[in-house]
């Protein structure tokens, strides 16, 4: 469980495919501290298993549902990923639950900025829009954010100077894919619904 609150941009070293399932190496800094194998580590903000750690680098298997569902697959070398430690419970909890269970990926249709302002419209599949509330919670490539307006077939997120710093979505482009998670909270409670 992880909150969305990324806590720096990881350098990707290598990616390599396997049958059946692909090899990341990611260069971190602030992560590595009580990280080992076996650690899951939240990686554009899907839950992913250390299975080897060599001084600064870390390295993840990704299955091929993962590949399919998410934006990992176009990872190459050099690229930046955002990286979250998983959550402690004896603090303060910022953000929102997150589970690194990435539901899909969304376009990018529109990037709007102009001074201290931008921005993002995601188009997700349809099947997520009944998910997506006016100020509820998203997590984007990782990050915890707060819905702004949401229309018929996309919403839009408002990201502050800060967070365009500190995580990738600084750089996304339109047409770019984002993974998406939707509010683990809203999928609880309209699905008891059925």
């Amino acid at each position: 469980m992880f909150t969305g609150i990324v806590e720096e941009m990881g350098t990707v070293e290598a990616i390599s495919s396997k049958k059946n399932l692909s090899v990341l190496k990611v260069r971190a800094k602030k992560v590595l501290g009580g990280t080992k194998q076996g650690t899951s580590i939240s990686v554009n903000g899907v839950c992913l298993t250390v299975t080897k750690r060599k001084k600064d680098i870390l390295e993840f298997d990704i299955m091929l549902e993962t590949l399919k569902k998410t934006n990992l697959g176009a990872l190459e070398p050099k690229g930046r990923v955002n990286l979250e430690r998983a959550m402690k419970v004896n603090g303060r909890i910022d953000g929102h639950f997150v589970s690194g269970h990435v539901d899909d990926m969304g376009s990018l249709t529109a990037k709007i900025t102009s001074e201290n302002y931008t921005e993002l419209r995601i188009r997700p599949k349809r099947s997520l829009m009944k998910y997506i509330a006016p100020k509820g919670s998203v997590t984007l490539d990782g990050v915890s954010l707060t819905i702004g307006e949401v229309r018929k077939a996309d919403f839009s997120i408002y990201l502050i100077p800060f967070t365009l710093d500190v995580t990738t979505l600084g750089r996304v482009e339109k047409g770019d894919q984002i993974n998406i998670e939707t509010d683990i909270l809203a999928k609880y409670i309209l699905n008891s619904k059925k």
